[in-house]
């Protein structure tokens, strides 16, 4: 029941996403679309409330509760930086405003990594949150075993992220040379020579 809840909460994620976007650029209601995008977190909610009267009517703590933590942590932490990504595609596409893009060269792109960086570690801590609170609501550490190897993969996945995250200060990328025909003043600056 928790692993198709958790599907039911993706596709929805996605749907709503579709449907509070179509409704704000193709309808032209961006109040109506803003209060259908808003909608989103209750799905969320709708998993956690789930999850805890499953485990409430005696169910042993499995991987399916463990994933439903670290789904529910994955959407806190990156949840409304995918949403603003997409609604700027939309914008563009619908508006014509430019195309939302990270930077790619230098200190810029450090910082943007680190931004995304920050997304993981608050997932990390969200999701291992979640499994303390089944862990000390189940309260039999014969039976939460499970719970603790999910907070190690939560953990792994932001030490691994941030490992990458930091590659970009210690070797940012630089701007490449211009090309023929190309003026060095028409080029983005490379901010790792300031």
């Amino acid at each position: 029941m928790i692993v198709t809840l958790i599907i039911i909460c993706e596709v929805g994620f996605w749907v709503l996403l579709a449907a509070g976007l179509a409704t704000r650029y193709l309808l032209k209601m961006p109040r109506l679309g803003l209060a259908i995008l808003l909608c989103e977190p209750l799905l969320e909610v709708l998993l956690l409330v789930v999850t805890a009267v499953d485990l409430k009517n005696g169910a042993d703590p499995s991987w399916k509760h463990g994933l439903a933590a670290v789904y529910i942590g994955y959407t806190v932490g990156h949840g409304h930086r995918t949403v603003k990504w997409l609604d700027g595609h939309a914008a563009h596409r619908f508006n014509g405003t430019p195309v939302p893009r990270p930077p790619r060269h230098g200190w810029p792109r450090a910082r943007h990594e680190g931004e995304v960086w920050l997304g993981t570690l608050v997932a990390a801590a969200v999701a291992s949150g979640l499994l303390l609170l089944a862990k000390w609501y189940v309260d039999d550490p014969g039976r939460t075993g499970s719970l603790d190897s999910w907070m190690y993969t939560a953990w792994r996945a932001a030490g691994i992220h941030g490992l990458i995250a930091l590659s970009y200060t210690l070797f940012p990328k630089r701007v490449p040379a211009p090309g023929p025909g190309e003026r060095d003043d028409e080029r983005p600056r490379d901010l790792t020579k300031l």
